[in-house]
């Protein structure tokens, strides 16, 4: 847990405020605009990044460019993508000194990651072979942000990301207490909790506390399978019929006979009985090559 340094937290906090003033900025708690005003925390968050000199970064949701500032400071180059127009225009003014940053004013969820570092790449030096996410990301589109990067065709070596706290917790759950999101993460890489952040850490203070979030993504997916579309297919359906044991809700979700079902899951070696939150990555891998054999 953070400890919080009250005269630090208010000297950032009182700039925060200046600066939105400054700008004519009012807040857009829509947008999940909740600043961060605690250097701690920076400082935990740019750690886990084990920022470098030749590291390319990309930013998801900048906001007044505190963290950007920093991250500029310890890395090679950052992306900064902003969706909110005026935001990315004091950003372009407030980081105008800093020249291996770039201000992007779109939306992330349309940015390829690979076209992106690809239409930079004229500006890195030297040339880049892997980049990082590092961001307090906003809490409405948290899971669709953490997708985009984990299943781009370039994906980030690494993310260290600011989220609620649930959200964390529910990425790196153990079988028990699985869901779709801690599947399509794990699948893809290690998650961990670097530390928990109290909701006073923002401006303007949210409704829940945050964690900072470190994935290492894999070089290659935690198991095997050819057809990841497919396999997420019937996780989806897995997990279709809340808290129903897995013959229900596979049966349910994916139109099939329950005799069909428990054939599948026998040959898989899974009890019928059990919940899909109880089934681990490898599990369901082991259930989607039966089912794949059977060309269900």
């Amino acid at each position: 847990m953070i400890k919080r340094r009250y005269l630090k937290t208010e000297s950032i906090l009182a700039q925060t405020k200046r600066r939105l003033h400054q700008v004519d900025l009012r807040v857009r708690k829509g947008l999940g605009q909740h600043f961060l005003i605690d250097e701690d925390v920076l400082k935990l968050i740019t750690s886990a990044a084990g920022l470098t000199s030749t590291d390319v970064i990309i930013e998801v949701g900048p906001g007044l460019g505190i963290l950007t500032k920093e991250l500029a400071r310890q890395a090679g180059w950052v992306v900064a993508i902003e969706l909110d127009s005026k935001l990315a225009v004091a950003l372009e003014r407030s980081l105008a000194s800093l020249d291996n940053v770039s201000i992007i004013n779109e939306d992330i969820l349309q940015i390829d990651p690979a076209a992106l570092l690809q239409e930079q790449k004229t500006r890195f030096t030297p040339a880049i072979s892997s980049y990082k996410v590092v961001a307090n990301l906003p809490y409405y589109i948290t899971s669709p942000i953490l997708r985009h990067f984990v299943e781009a065709s370039v994906k980030p070596q690494i993310m260290v990301v600011m989220v609620q706290k649930e959200v964390a917790e529910a990425i790196v759950a153990e079988p028990g207490q699985m869901s779709v999101l801690s599947i399509s993460v794990q699948f893809y890489g290690e998650p961990r909790i670097i530390s928990y952040v109290p909701a006073q850490c923002f401006y303007p203070v949210p409704e829940v506390d945050s964690a900072i979030l470190q994935i290492d993504l894999y070089s290659q997916p935690a198991v095997a399978v050819t057809d990841e579309r497919g396999f997420f297919d019937l996780v989806q359906a897995g997990f279709s019929a809340s808290r129903k044991q897995i013959v229900n809700s596979l049966a349910q979700g994916l139109g099939l006979s329950k005799v069909e079902v428990l054939s599948l899951l026998e040959k898989s070696h899974i009890v019928p009985q059990r919940r899909a939150e109880t089934l681990s990555v490898e599990e369901w891998a082991q259930l989607w090559g039966v089912f794949t054999q059977a060309g269900k």
